[in-house]
C-alpha cells in the first residue's frame, strides 16, 4: 500500500514513541525563548522606564490580536490532521486562510484603536509594529501544529530556537548601540517571520494555497467559537487596565504596573500551563465519564496543593518586593514595590479559578464559563472607566484584583457546591497554617534578619501543610 503524499508523515510506532526526545526539543526551545525574552525585558526596563512601558502596552495589544487571529483553531487542527483519510494540505490551507482573514480584521481593529486613543505618532507606529509581529505568530503556529502531528518536534524546536536567537539578538544589539526605539520594535516581526518561513518550508508549499468552500470555513469557525470566546475574553480583561492606565497615567505608570505584573502573573501562568493544562486537565477529561469519584478526589488534592503553592508564592513576593523589584528592574520602580503587595492576592484567585475552569470544561459546561467571562469583562471595563481616570495605578490594580476575585468566587464556588473540592476542614487547615507562618515571620523579625525570618515563616507554612494534608489527613492511604 502506497502512502498518500498529502497525509502527515508518521514513523513506525516504537514503545517509547520518542516522547522524551520530542518534549526535550520543544522545552529547550521554549525555555531559550523565555530566557531571552526575560533578559530583553529586564535590559530594556533598566535602560528606560517609559520605553519599557510602551513595549508592555504594545505586547498587551499584540496578545489580543494574536488570540483573535488564532481563534482556537489549533485544537481542531490536530484532530483533522490526524485523520488517516483526510486531506492534510487542504486542512492546512483552510486554517491558514481563516487565520489570515481574522488577522487582517484584527489588525485593522488595532489600527483603529490606536488612532482612537490618540497615541502620538512614534508610539502609534511602535505599537503597531509589535502588534503585527505578534499577530503573525498565529499563522506560524498553524504549521508548527502540523509538524507536531507529523512527530517532527525537533525541527520545530530548531526553528523556534533560531528565530529567538536572531530576533532577540537584533533587539539586544539595537538597544546596546542606541538605535531609535522604533527600530527596536522590529525584533518581534523578525523573530516571527523566521518561524513562519521555517514552518512553511518544513511542511511544504505543495497544495497549500487552495481556496476552501465558504461552508467549510463557516463550519470550522462555529466548531471553535466557544473556546475562542473564552481565550479572547480572558486576554481582554487581563489587559484592559493597561490601556486605561496608558491613557490616564502614561507609559511610566504602565511600566510600574508591568514590572510587578510580570512576576505575579508569571506564577499564575506556570500553574495554569504546566500543572493544570498539561497534567491535570487531561486526567479530568479522562475520568469524568467513567469515574467521577476519582475526579472529585483528584480535584480536592489539586485544590489543596494549589492553595499551598499560592500561599507560598504570595508570602515570598509580598515580603521581598522591595528587594526583588530593584534587583531585577533597577531603582526606578518604587511604585511597583508597593503595588506587588496588593497584586499577590491574584495568584490565589488565579489558581482557584483556573482549577475550576478546567473542571467546568471537563464537565462540558464551557457555556457557563463563557457567561462568567463576559460578565467579568463587562465589570472590568466599567470599573476601569470609572476608577482609573482618578486613581490610575491603584485603579488598575483593583480592577484586576476584583475581576479575578469575582471570577474565582463564582467558578470555584460553583465547583465547590457540586464536588466539595475544598471543604471547611481544608480551609481551616490552610488558614491556621497561614496565620502561624505569618506569626513566626513577624516574631522572628525581632531577633533575625528579614531573610532568615522569611525562611522560618516559609518552613512553618510548608511543614504544617505537609503534616495536615500528607501525614495527618491524607486523601489516599
Amino acid at each position: 500500500m502506497t502512502s498518500d503524499p498529502n497525509l502527515p508523515v508518521t514513523a513506525e510506532p516504537t514503545p517509547s514513541h520518542r516522547i522524551f526526545a520530542k518534549l526535550a526539543s520543544l522545552l529547550s526551545a521554549r525555555w531559550l525563548m523565555e530566557i531571552l525574552q526575560t533578559l530583553f525585558f529586564i535590559y530594556l526596563a533598566r535602560l528606560s522606564t517609559s520605553t519599557y512601558g510602551e513595549l508592555m502596552l504594545a505586547i498587551s495589544l499584540g496578545s489580543i490580536i494574536r488570540l483573535i487571529a488564532e481563534f482556537g483553531l489549533n485544537l481542531p487542527l490536530v484532530g483533522l490532521l490526524s485523520q488517516k483519510e483526510g486531506d492534510a494540505q487542504g486542512v492546512l490551507s483552510q486554517v491558514f486562510i481563516l487565520k489570515t482573514g481574522l488577522l487582517i480584521l484584527a489588525f485593522l481593529g488595532a489600527v483603529g484603536f490606536v488612532y482612537w486613543q490618540q497615541y502620538a505618532a512614534p508610539l502609534r507606529n511602535f505599537v503597531l509594529i509589535i502588534t503585527l509581529g505578534m499577530g503573525l505568530e498565529a499563522l506560524s503556529t498553524t504549521f508548527f501544529t502540523a509538524l507536531q502531528v507529523q512527530s517532527r518536534q525537533p525541527l520545530e524546536g530548531k526553528v523556534r530556537a533560531l528565530a529567538a536567537i536572531i530576533g532577540y539578538g537584533y533587539g539586544f544589539a539595537a538597544l546596546y548601540w542606541g538605535a531609535p526605539f522604533l527600530a527596536v520594535a522590529f525584533y518581534k516581526p523578525l523573530e516571527i517571520l523566521i518561524t513562519l518561513v521555517g514552518g512553511v518550508l518544513g511542511v511544504g508549499l505543495q497544495g497549500l494555497l487552495r481556496w476552501p468552500s465558504l461552508a467549510s470555513l463557516g463550519a470550522t469557525l462555529r466548531g471553535v467559537l466557544i473556546f475562542a470566546l473564552l481565550e479572547v475574553t480572558a486576554i481582554v480583561f487581563n489587559k484592559a487596565n493597561v490601556f486605561f492606565l496608558q491613557k490616564f497615567g502614561g507609559s511610566e505608570q504602565v511600566a510600574q504596573y508591568s514590572a510587578t505584573w510580570q512576576m505575579v502573573d508569571g506564577c499564575s501562568t506556570i500553574a495554569a500551563n504546566l500543572i493544570l493544562q498539561s497534567i491535570l486537565f487531561p486526567l479530568f477529561v479522562k475520568f469524568w465519564d467513567v469515574d467521577r469519584r476519582e475526579v472529585a478526589l483528584l480535584a480536592r488534592a489539586s485544590a489543596r496543593w494549589l492553595v499551598g503553592l499560592a500561599l507560598l508564592a504570595m508570602l515570598v513576593l509580598a515580603a521581598e518586593s522591595d528587594r526583588l523589584i530593584p534587583l531585577i528592574f533597577g531603582p526606578n520602580y518604587g511604585d511597583a514595590v508597593w503595588l506587588q503587595r496588593y497584586l499577590v492576592i491574584t495568584i490565589l484567585f488565579s489558581f482557584l479559578h483556573n482549577l475550576a475552569g478546567f473542571l467546568l470544561i471537563s464537565m462540558r459546561l464551557e457555556r457557563l464559563l463563557v457567561m462568567v467571562y463576559l460578565v467579568a469583562l463587562a465589570f472590568n471595563l466599567v470599573f476601569c472607566w470609572l476608577v482609573i481616570p482618578t486613581s490610575p495605578l491603584m485603579g488598575a490594580a483593583w480592577a484586576i484584583i476584583l475581576t479575578k476575585g469575582g471570577m474565582a468566587l463564582v467558578t470555584f464556588g460553583f465547583i465547590q457546591r457540586r464536588m466539595q473540592v475544598f471543604p471547611l476542614e481544608d480551609f481551616l487547615m490552610a488558614l491556621g497554617s497561614t496565620l502561624a507562618s505569618l506569626a513566626v515571620f513577624w516574631l522572628s523579625l525581632m531577633v533575625l534578619r528579614r531573610g532568615w525570618a522569611l525562611l522560618a515563616g516559609v518552613l512553618v507554612l510548608l511543614g504544617l501543610l505537609q503534616y495536615f494534608w500528607a501525614i495527618r489527613w491524607p486523601l489516599r492511604e
